[in-house]
């Protein structure tokens, strides 16, 4: 029997189907939408009481063919797009939003980069256990001293010696980090020539030298572990870098579009869960003899939802298809980075207003730690600070304005 969440969900596909996906972009989401809702929505609620992660959801998720969308089928992945990953991570992040977190770190930020930037040695090394949930990736970019200006303000270092790098410093806030077999880590080659002097490194988290200071305790988005990363000594072979010296910069913001893109599809996807919540709520729930759906008051709530979640959506997807097949070492300027900037920016503000109403939309039983509305509201502000804060993602669209 169709539950009405489930019909306000298949409602809201229908929505999807608009955009032109291709008959195997509809397969796949269907098929990532039923496993996310089968199996890792009922996770939800110990993950955030206990920020609990469980031991073995990555291969799970491997088993499931939800890693490495956008890897070759002959290292185990989807050999799908990075549009088509965007709507994996949208769906998987409606359901349960810290597996979500968790799963872009994985599967975008470490798996999709070491793909677009490592040797073929490095991919056939670590590819494969990456899309079968062996390994777990993690990006370790953001430091204690540098957030907002992480490529100016790094303070990480890699010394060559002989053969090796040793690497000092640590990094903070980083999603996997405490469970991660791999990180793809950016650090400084050259002080001297400030950002130009970054590069980026595959550590295997089992080298000594590393190790994790300690687990964060977050707000939103628990279960998804992260962590404060220390590397004291840590030396790593020269094979370990990611293209060539000095060249992490390149790395970092060709990444950064991207992720914004991604972010902006993260945020669409849990606004959409806020929609129906707020919706299933508001026909539910009766007062003065009435649902409360039929108040004028809750309809314009609802309406505005809608339309957020919708414009959210398109933006989204136009950044995501310009992102698609963008050439190695590209980004960081011009129309791509200011679009990805502005869709991020547009679609966490979206989903700020979209849950606040939603949750408002429950009265008091929104305000309960232990509703779903509530894990909700406690996540989205995340999505308006990481890839850039809020202001950064306007700066980034006025520099470019102003540049063309």
């Amino acid at each position: 029997m169709t539950t009405q969440s489930e019909a306000i969900s298949a409602d809201l596909a229908a929505i999807r189907a608009n955009y032109s996906l291709t008959d195997e972009q509809r397969q796949i989401v269907d098929h990532v939408a039923r496993v996310s809702r089968e199996v890792l929505h009922p996770l939800q609620a110990r993950m955030d009481q206990e920020d609990w992660w469980p031991d073995d959801l990555f291969k799970q998720m491997g088993e499931l063919g939800l890693l490495g969308i956008t890897a070759p089928e002959a290292l185990g992945g989807s050999g799908q797009n990075e549009f088509t990953q965007a709507l994996v991570s949208e769906v998987i992040s409606k359901w349960n939003p810290a597996v979500g977190l968790s799963h872009g770190a994985h599967d975008n930020l470490c798996l999709n980069n070491l793909l677009r930037n490592g040797s073929e040695a490095q991919v056939k090394k670590y590819v494969p256990g990456l899309c079968s949930g062996d390994l777990v990736g993690g990006l370790g970019l953001t430091e204690p001293g540098a957030g907002s200006d992480a490529l100016g303000s790094m303070a990480t270092t890699a010394r060559r010696d002989g053969d090796d790098y040793v690497i000092n410093g640590s990094k903070i806030y980083i999603t996997n980090g405490p469970i991660a077999d791999v990180i793809l880590l950016y650090a400084k080659t050259d002080k001297s020539k400030g950002a130009k002097g970054i590069s980026a490194f595959i550590i295997e988290t089992d080298n000594p030298g590393f190790k994790v200071a300690q687990k964060l305790d977050k707000m939103g988005f628990r279960g998804s572990p992260t962590g404060e990363l220390v590397f004291e000594d840590c030396r790593v072979p020269a094979s370990a870098m990611l293209g060539v010296e000095n060249s992490g910069v390149a790395v970092v913001m060709s990444g950064l579009d991207l992720e914004r893109a991604m972010v902006a599809s993260v945020c669409v996807g849990m606004a959409e869960r806020a929609l129906e919540l707020g919706l299933e709520y508001a026909k539910m729930r009766e007062q003065f003899g009435k649902p409360i759906a039929s108040f004028q008051m809750m309809q314009s709530k609802l309406a505005e939802i809608y339309t957020e979640v919708e414009t959210a959506r398109a933006f989204s997807y136009r950044a995501l298809a310009a992102c698609v097949g963008l050439p190695k070492g590209a980004g960081g300027r011009g129309e791509i980075h200011k679009l990805t900037a502005a869709a991020c920016l547009y679609a966490g503000e979206a989903f700020n207003k979209a849950v606040t109403e939603a949750c408002h939309i429950h009265g008091g039983s929104g305000y309960m730690q232990d509703t779903e509305i509530n894990r909700l509201f406690r996540a989205n502000k995340l999505l308006e600070i990481g890839a850039g804060t809020s202001e950064v993602r306007k700066i980034i669209i006025a520099e470019e304005l102003l540049r063309a």
